[in-house]
């Protein structure tokens, strides 16, 4: 991740630069904590061990060997430079601190022997092995003015004791080496963390994304529906506006009072209707002409059936006949959308299969039923050319919630797909006076 600009710090360039050594991340998660298998979680842990099992009797054989130090201060001196690497699992900088500290240590120890030899300096071998070792977990987990931070005070460390030891006469020089590789592993590292963090950012933007996309999806087939219902519940409540207010003109005898207690429902029914045309009103305000039709009904699924066969799709309806004009507005309304949208799923992800609709009355309920059959072999889905929305059942869903209904949707052994919905009938619709 890209660390915001900042502006010059206090009290000069270097306090500035060294600064963030003294700032750790507050990230003491261990490396690969959240992977999933449980292996993966403990692979830097058996990494770190198995690099302290190799450096640390290599590490005590050089200093003891090639530059002349007490073996027991040298088991101590590559043990600080050793273990800690245990500890950059989880807290890499302290860690740089120690074995930082412990390396620098070790070469001046080298430096006061005053031993001629040609082994390297100021880093003996196994150091430098070790010390890059511990440059990759830094790098994974601390900010970039941190590990520039780190590579700047390797870089003078390391000249200043090469200064030394052109002095001294000790060792070949290998100072500029370990700063060259130190500097190439922490940008390594720097940039798969940078990576890493890009596409974590972009996995959480895309999640958001597809829950907007989901909730504006369900937001518009729900203001869909209430324009639907606006429609139906508009013309039973201006129904029972004009038959309250014409009843004392088409009843003889009616008396003064029932008279006025059917204007008090004309009045009433005329409030409510205003009312709900102001609260859905905004729902109103983007229809199309087509909107303003007639709402569709079981009476023209041949229309949509034979829509569907010239769009590639065979399909075959079945509906009792006594079923048209006798639902509930609301229900004929609903079972026309969700065949609507169950043969356009058909369209869209199986061209060219043969599809079947059948209406059934089961009781107190209407059984709706959307059924496809596998695709021809070489059919390919329209959603490869064109990305749908994905969220076809969501208005079939809403739907069968509205009337207190059932959907059941899935796949079929034979490739097939299936769309059952149960819609409860109150009382069949009765034709307006």
């Amino acid at each position: 991740m890209i660390d915001p600009p900042t502006g010059p710090a206090r009290g000069g360039l270097l306090p500035g630069l060294l600064a963030p050594l003294a700032r750790p991340s507050t990230d003491h998660t261990p490396l690969l904590a959240h992977a999933a298998a449980r292996w993966a979680r403990w692979l830097p842990y058996v990494l770190a061990l198995a690099a302290i099992s190799s450096l640390l009797p290599s590490a005590t054989n050089v200093l003891a060997t090639d530059y002349g130090l007490n073996v027991g201060l040298a088991a101590a001196l590559s043990i600080a430079q050793t273990v800690p690497l245990l500890l950059a699992v989880s807290r890499p900088l302290p860690a740089w601190w120690m074995i930082g500290a412990a390396d620098l240590l070790t070469s001046l120890l080298i430096l006061t022997t005053g031993r001629d030899t040609s082994s390297s300096w100021p880093w003996p071998a196994p150091g430098v092995v070790g010390y890059l070792l511990l440059m990759l977990p830094l790098a994974l987990r601390e900010r970039r003015r941190t590990l520039l931070s780190v590579w700047l005070a390797t870089t003078a460390t390391s000249l200043a004791l090469s200064l030394l030891g052109i002095r001294a006469d000790v060792g070949s020089d290998n100072s500029l080496l370990a700063v060259a590789l130190t500097g190439a592993v922490l940008v390594l590292g720097g940039a798969l963390r940078e990576r890493a963090e890009a596409q974590r950012l972009l996995a959480e933007q895309e999640h958001i994304s597809e829950a907007e996309r989901e909730r504006r999806t369900l937001l518009e087939e729900r203001a869909r529906i209430a324009r639907e219902l606006h429609d139906v519940v508009a013309h039973h409540m201006s129904v029972i506006a004009v038959q309250a207010a014409s009843a004392p003109y088409r009843i003889a005898g009616v008396p003064p009072e029932a008279a006025e207690e059917f204007g008090a429902i004309a009045g009433t029914a005329r409030d409510s209707l205003s009312e709900m045309r102001r609260l859905l009103g905004v729902l109103r305000s983007e229809e199309s002409g087509t909107e303003k039709a007639p709402q569709p009904g079981i009476a023209q699924l041949a229309q949509l059936v034979e829509t569907v066969g010239r769009a590639g799709v065979p399909a075959e309806l079945a509906v009792l006949p006594e079923l048209v004009d006798a639902l509930p507005q609301a229900v004929d309304l609903s079972v026309y959308r969700i065949v609507q949208e169950a043969l356009a799923n058909v369209v869209r992800h199986a061209p060219g299969a043969e599809a079947w609709v059948s209406l059934a009355v089961d009781g107190p309920a209407l059984l709706v039923t959307v059924v496809n059959g596998a695709p021809p072999a070489r059919a390919e889905s329209l959603e490869a050319a064109a990305e749908g929305t994905g969220h076809g059942l969501v208005g079939m869903r809403e739907r069968v919630r509205l009337l207190d209904g059932k959907l059941d949707t899935g796949p079929l052994p034979d490739g097939g797909f299936k769309v059952a919905a149960v819609l409860p009938i109150d009382t069949p619709r009765e034709p307006a006076a």
